[in-house]
Protein backbone atom coordinates (compact mmCIF):
# COMPACT_ATOMS: atom_id res chain seq x y z
CA UNK A 1 0.00 0.00 0.00
CA UNK A 2 1.85 3.54 -0.68
CA UNK A 3 1.98 6.41 1.15
CA UNK A 4 -1.07 8.05 -0.21
CA UNK A 5 -3.18 5.51 0.95
CA UNK A 6 -1.93 4.61 4.24
CA UNK A 7 -2.48 8.08 4.97
CA UNK A 8 -6.15 8.39 3.86
CA UNK A 9 -6.99 5.02 5.13
CA UNK A 10 -5.52 6.34 8.74
CA UNK A 11 -7.07 9.43 8.62
CA UNK A 12 -10.80 7.28 8.09
CA UNK A 13 -9.51 5.32 10.83
CA UNK A 14 -9.70 8.90 13.01
CA UNK A 15 -12.64 10.17 11.97
CA UNK A 16 -14.65 9.93 14.71
CA UNK A 17 -12.58 13.04 16.13
CA UNK A 18 -14.62 14.89 13.66
CA UNK A 19 -17.92 14.16 15.25
CA UNK A 20 -16.29 15.96 18.43
CA UNK A 21 -15.64 19.09 16.31
CA UNK A 22 -18.55 19.09 14.38
CA UNK A 23 -20.10 21.27 16.53
CA UNK A 24 -18.27 24.19 16.03
CA UNK A 25 -19.13 26.65 14.15
CA UNK A 26 -16.84 28.03 11.46
CA UNK A 27 -16.32 30.93 13.72
CA UNK A 28 -16.19 29.26 17.06
CA UNK A 29 -14.08 30.34 19.85
CA UNK A 30 -11.68 27.72 20.98
CA UNK A 31 -11.01 28.48 25.06
CA UNK A 32 -9.32 25.46 25.95
CA UNK A 33 -6.07 23.60 24.73
CA UNK A 34 -8.37 20.58 24.63
CA UNK A 35 -10.66 22.38 22.44
CA UNK A 36 -7.83 23.38 19.85
CA UNK A 37 -6.05 20.37 20.01
CA UNK A 38 -9.53 18.68 18.77
CA UNK A 39 -9.97 20.83 16.21
CA UNK A 40 -6.46 20.92 14.94
CA UNK A 41 -6.77 17.31 14.94
CA UNK A 42 -10.05 17.84 13.39
CA UNK A 43 -8.38 19.82 10.26
CA UNK A 44 -6.18 16.83 9.37
CA UNK A 45 -8.26 14.50 9.21
CA UNK A 46 -10.08 17.06 6.84
CA UNK A 47 -7.14 17.38 4.93
CA UNK A 48 -6.01 13.81 4.72
CA UNK A 49 -10.21 13.03 3.66
CA UNK A 50 -10.42 15.32 1.09
CA UNK A 51 -8.85 13.79 -1.40
CA UNK A 52 -11.64 10.30 -1.44
CA UNK A 53 -14.27 12.30 0.16
CA UNK A 54 -16.20 11.09 -3.37
CA UNK A 55 -16.16 7.46 -1.99
CA UNK A 56 -17.28 7.81 1.10
CA UNK A 57 -20.27 8.39 3.22
CA UNK A 58 -19.08 11.03 6.02
CA UNK A 59 -22.22 10.39 8.05
CA UNK A 60 -21.41 6.14 8.10
CA UNK A 61 -17.94 6.48 8.71
CA UNK A 62 -19.00 8.51 11.93
CA UNK A 63 -21.69 6.34 13.04
CA UNK A 64 -18.84 3.41 12.66
CA UNK A 65 -16.38 4.87 14.65
CA UNK A 66 -18.84 6.17 17.59
CA UNK A 67 -19.51 2.71 17.60
CA UNK A 68 -16.51 1.42 18.05
CA UNK A 69 -15.22 4.02 20.58
CA UNK A 70 -18.55 3.30 22.66
CA UNK A 71 -17.80 -0.72 22.67
CA UNK A 72 -20.33 -1.74 20.75
CA UNK A 73 -20.82 -4.21 18.06
CA UNK A 74 -19.48 -3.23 14.84
CA UNK A 75 -21.61 -3.49 11.74
CA UNK A 76 -18.39 -5.25 9.64
CA UNK A 77 -16.59 -8.50 11.05
CA UNK A 78 -13.14 -8.85 11.63
CA UNK A 79 -13.02 -10.52 8.79
CA UNK A 80 -15.06 -8.85 6.41
CA UNK A 81 -13.49 -5.36 7.86
CA UNK A 82 -10.38 -7.09 6.50
CA UNK A 83 -11.59 -7.85 3.38
CA UNK A 84 -13.60 -4.58 2.84
CA UNK A 85 -10.59 -2.49 3.74
CA UNK A 86 -8.47 -4.71 0.92
CA UNK A 87 -10.36 -3.85 -1.94
CA UNK A 88 -10.88 -0.10 -0.82
CA UNK A 89 -7.40 0.69 -1.20
CA UNK A 90 -7.12 -1.50 -4.55
CA UNK A 91 -10.07 0.42 -5.60
CA UNK A 92 -8.37 3.64 -4.45
CA UNK A 93 -4.45 2.65 -5.98
CA UNK A 94 -6.04 1.75 -9.29
CA UNK A 95 -8.15 5.60 -9.45
CA UNK A 96 -4.77 7.08 -8.88
CA UNK A 97 -3.23 4.98 -11.65
CA UNK A 98 -5.60 5.44 -13.37
CA UNK A 99 -5.21 9.88 -12.83
CA UNK A 100 -1.55 9.05 -13.32
CA UNK A 101 -1.23 7.46 -16.95
CA UNK A 102 -3.89 10.55 -17.90
CA UNK A 103 -1.94 13.17 -16.39
CA UNK A 104 1.23 11.47 -18.06
CA UNK A 105 0.12 11.31 -21.47
CA UNK A 106 -1.40 14.94 -21.47
CA UNK A 107 2.04 16.24 -20.02
CA UNK A 108 3.71 14.29 -22.40
CA UNK A 109 1.41 15.39 -25.80
CA UNK A 110 1.74 19.09 -24.30
CA UNK A 111 5.36 18.45 -23.27
CA UNK A 112 6.30 17.20 -27.28
CA UNK A 113 4.15 19.85 -29.07
CA UNK A 114 6.53 22.75 -26.94
CA UNK A 115 9.65 21.45 -27.90
CA UNK A 116 8.75 21.55 -31.40
CA UNK A 117 7.51 24.81 -31.42
CA UNK A 118 10.60 25.95 -29.02
CA UNK A 119 13.58 24.90 -31.59
CA UNK A 120 11.92 26.88 -34.30
CA UNK A 121 12.62 30.03 -32.23
CA UNK A 122 15.88 32.59 -32.67
CA UNK A 123 18.60 31.17 -30.83
CA UNK A 124 17.66 28.31 -29.45
CA UNK A 125 19.79 25.38 -29.95
CA UNK A 126 19.00 22.00 -29.63
CA UNK A 127 21.48 18.92 -28.58
CA UNK A 128 21.43 15.16 -29.63
CA UNK A 129 19.51 14.19 -26.74
CA UNK A 130 16.87 16.43 -27.34
CA UNK A 131 17.87 19.12 -24.78
CA UNK A 132 16.95 23.28 -25.66
CA UNK A 133 18.94 25.94 -24.50
CA UNK A 134 19.40 29.04 -25.60
CA UNK A 135 22.10 32.04 -24.60
CA UNK A 136 20.78 34.79 -22.35
CA UNK A 137 24.43 35.70 -21.51
CA UNK A 138 27.50 34.10 -22.09
CA UNK A 139 30.03 33.91 -19.39
CA UNK A 140 33.64 33.80 -19.59
CA UNK A 141 34.70 31.15 -16.94
CA UNK A 142 35.37 27.48 -17.56
CA UNK A 143 32.79 24.90 -18.44
CA UNK A 144 32.37 22.05 -15.48
CA UNK A 145 32.80 18.65 -15.66
CA UNK A 146 30.15 15.70 -14.81
CA UNK A 147 32.12 15.12 -12.02
CA UNK A 148 32.00 18.94 -10.68
CA UNK A 149 29.93 20.72 -7.76
CA UNK A 150 28.39 24.05 -8.98
CA UNK A 151 26.69 26.55 -7.45
CA UNK A 152 23.58 28.37 -9.70
CA UNK A 153 20.59 30.49 -9.36
CA UNK A 154 17.91 29.05 -11.21
CA UNK A 155 14.14 29.29 -11.50
CA UNK A 156 12.09 26.30 -12.63
CA UNK A 157 8.59 26.82 -14.18
CA UNK A 158 7.11 24.23 -16.09
CA UNK A 159 5.50 24.91 -19.69
CA UNK A 160 1.96 27.04 -18.60
CA UNK A 161 4.53 29.38 -16.61
CA UNK A 162 3.78 27.82 -13.38
CA UNK A 163 6.76 28.23 -10.91
CA UNK A 164 7.61 24.89 -9.01
CA UNK A 165 11.23 25.96 -7.76
CA UNK A 166 13.90 28.30 -7.30
CA UNK A 167 17.00 28.80 -5.73
CA UNK A 168 15.81 32.12 -4.26
CA UNK A 169 12.81 30.25 -2.26
CA UNK A 170 15.90 28.05 -0.55
CA UNK A 171 17.38 31.06 0.55
CA UNK A 172 19.87 31.95 -2.42
CA UNK A 173 21.97 30.46 -4.64
CA UNK A 174 22.26 26.21 -4.66
CA UNK A 175 25.36 24.08 -4.55
CA UNK A 176 25.41 20.32 -5.58
CA UNK A 177 27.38 17.79 -7.76
CA UNK A 178 26.31 17.51 -11.20
CA UNK A 179 26.20 14.22 -10.15
CA UNK A 180 23.23 14.41 -8.44
CA UNK A 181 20.84 15.96 -10.49
CA UNK A 182 18.33 15.18 -13.30
CA UNK A 183 20.16 13.53 -16.41
CA UNK A 184 19.14 17.20 -18.23
CA UNK A 185 20.92 19.08 -15.57
CA UNK A 186 23.93 17.35 -15.95
CA UNK A 187 24.34 17.87 -19.70
CA UNK A 188 22.84 21.15 -19.86
CA UNK A 189 25.16 22.32 -16.97
CA UNK A 190 28.20 20.96 -18.80
CA UNK A 191 27.49 23.94 -21.91
CA UNK A 192 27.87 26.54 -19.84
CA UNK A 193 30.80 28.36 -18.82
CA UNK A 194 31.15 29.81 -15.19
CA UNK A 195 29.43 33.44 -15.68
CA UNK A 196 26.43 32.27 -18.35
CA UNK A 197 22.89 32.84 -18.04
CA UNK A 198 20.80 30.34 -19.97
CA UNK A 199 17.36 29.44 -20.38
CA UNK A 200 16.92 25.72 -20.82
CA UNK A 201 13.98 23.36 -22.13
CA UNK A 202 14.27 19.93 -20.71
CA UNK A 203 12.38 17.15 -22.60
CA UNK A 204 10.52 14.50 -19.74
CA UNK A 205 12.83 11.50 -20.15
CA UNK A 206 15.92 14.02 -19.39
CA UNK A 207 13.72 14.87 -16.25
CA UNK A 208 12.09 12.94 -14.05
CA UNK A 209 9.63 11.40 -16.59
CA UNK A 210 6.70 9.47 -14.78
CA UNK A 211 8.14 9.43 -11.48
CA UNK A 212 7.72 13.29 -11.48
CA UNK A 213 7.23 14.99 -7.54
CA UNK A 214 3.83 16.15 -6.88
CA UNK A 215 4.28 19.98 -8.19
CA UNK A 216 5.57 18.79 -11.32
CA UNK A 217 3.24 15.65 -12.73
CA UNK A 218 4.53 13.02 -14.68
CA UNK A 219 6.11 13.40 -18.61
CA UNK A 220 6.45 16.96 -17.72
CA UNK A 221 8.62 19.24 -20.11
CA UNK A 222 10.65 21.63 -17.20
CA UNK A 223 11.86 24.81 -18.20
CA UNK A 224 15.03 26.52 -16.15
CA UNK A 225 16.07 30.16 -15.90
CA UNK A 226 19.81 29.26 -14.79
CA UNK A 227 22.56 31.32 -13.96
CA UNK A 228 26.21 29.33 -13.00
CA UNK A 229 27.73 31.33 -10.55
CA UNK A 230 30.91 28.92 -9.95
CA UNK A 231 32.76 25.39 -9.86
CA UNK A 232 33.27 24.82 -6.11
CA UNK A 233 36.01 22.92 -4.61
CA UNK A 234 35.35 19.35 -3.81
CA UNK A 235 35.28 19.52 -0.68
CA UNK A 236 31.88 21.16 -1.23
CA UNK A 237 30.31 17.83 -3.11
CA UNK A 238 29.94 16.43 0.79
CA UNK A 239 27.10 19.28 1.52
CA UNK A 240 23.67 18.48 1.19
CA UNK A 241 21.97 18.99 -1.74
CA UNK A 242 18.81 21.19 -2.16
CA UNK A 243 15.57 18.98 -1.33
CA UNK A 244 13.85 20.70 -4.58
CA UNK A 245 14.29 19.89 -8.21
CA UNK A 246 16.57 19.84 -10.08
CA UNK A 247 17.99 16.83 -7.80
CA UNK A 248 17.76 13.29 -8.42
CA UNK A 249 14.42 11.71 -6.70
Amino acid sequence: MNQFLRKTLMAASVMAAVASVSVYAADAQLKTDKDKSSYMVGMDVGKGLSQIKDELDISVVIQAMQAVIKGDKPALSDEEYAKVRKEFAEKLQAKQAGKAKEAAEKNKTEGDAYLAKNKTKAGVKTTASGLQYEVVTEGKGPKPKASDTVKVNYTGTKIDGTKFDASADHGGPATFPLSGVIPGWTEALQIMPVGSKYKFAIPAALAYGDHAPDPIGPNATLLFDVELVSIEKPEAAAAPAPAAPPVKK
